[in-house]
């Protein structure tokens, strides 16, 4: 079976790239990252930023195996559920 789902690139898209020091292998799959919601446990390399969240240093939604990544930490989400 295909895993062609896990990988997505848009080099047409205006932003591309939207973040400095990435490879060939940039996934866009996560442009938007679901686990933004987790705040400081979502394991990526963010900074907080007068209350606010700012993602855009981290690449880990972007990178090689980012679609397991997201996977496991979307457990979490799924757990919380409508506790944000």
């Amino acid at each position: 079976m295909s895993e062609n789902y896990k990988f997505f690139q848009n080099r047409d898209c205006e932003f591309f790239p939207c973040h400095k020091n990435v490879d060939d292998e940039f996934n866009c799959l996560f442009c938007y990252c679901p686990l933004y919601m987790l705040r400081d446990e979502c394991g990526g390399d963010f900074k907080m930023t007068g209350g606010i969240k700012d993602c855009s240093d981290c690449t880990k939604p972007h990178g090689s195996g980012s679609y397991a990544y997201i996977m496991s930490g979307m457990k979490k989400v799924i757990e919380r559920g409508s506790d944000f």
